[in-house]
């Protein structure tokens, strides 16, 4: 048994060296070489900007989701509106609003934190803060055109959050984030 609280805690063991592997058009990688506690050893982490997911839950309580290829993965995903964090330092909930219009053609009312993940901390930096928004308005033109490759079409679905819970026990949806946000609605709206 151990008796530390059941809380993530900050800390930082510290980096003797490092070794830049690899950057790209997002992130980059390196090669660090930690001291923990006596024990040196070489982690490659993904250095990620930092991202944001919108929870937008219309008057009815459906969700907002939209269809996306993921190239990784080798799939079109149904997920929540998301995106980087353009600049070090930028709002959270100013790129949350930002991603929700750009994805979806959609502006929020009310906005509320609903959760913050380390999405797959063994190997990335990369958080994410997920809002849920409330009190929609959908534009009657859709969503800007302002993406391409994978952003160029995203179809999207009003899901009850009773079939967007179900999709993701049986399967059906596994973005992560997704998955988080849902169950985490689910949970707040009892």
């Amino acid at each position: 048994m151990t008796d530390h609280p059941l809380v993530d805690q900050a800390h930082r063991f510290p980096v003797v060296g490092e070794e830049h592997r690899f950057t790209g058009a997002k992130w980059s990688v390196w090669s660090e070489t930690v001291d923990i506690d006596g024990h040196v050893v070489v982690r490659d982490v993904l250095r990620h900007p930092g991202a944001v997911a919108v929870a937008a839950v219309d008057d009815a309580g459906r969700i907002l989701l939209i269809r996306q290829y993921r190239h990784p993965v080798g799939a079109y995903m149904w997920e929540i509106p998301a995106g980087l964090l353009d600049e070090p330092g930028e709002d959270p909930l100013a790129c949350a609003r930002r991603e929700l219009l750009e994805e979806a053609g959609v502006t929020a009312e009310h906005w509320a934190p609903l959760l913050d993940l380390a999405l797959s901390p063994g190997g990335t930096s990369e958080r994410i803060a997920i809002f849920e928004a409330t009190g929609l308005h959908v534009d009657a033109d859709g969503r800007p055109h302002t993406g391409e490759a994978e952003e160029r079409e995203l179809p999207q679905r009003w899901a009850t959050l009773a079939e967007a819970v179900q999709r993701c026990l049986d399967g059906s949806i596994t973005n992560a984030t997704a998955v988080a946000a849902i169950l985490a609605l689910h949970a707040r709206r009892g």
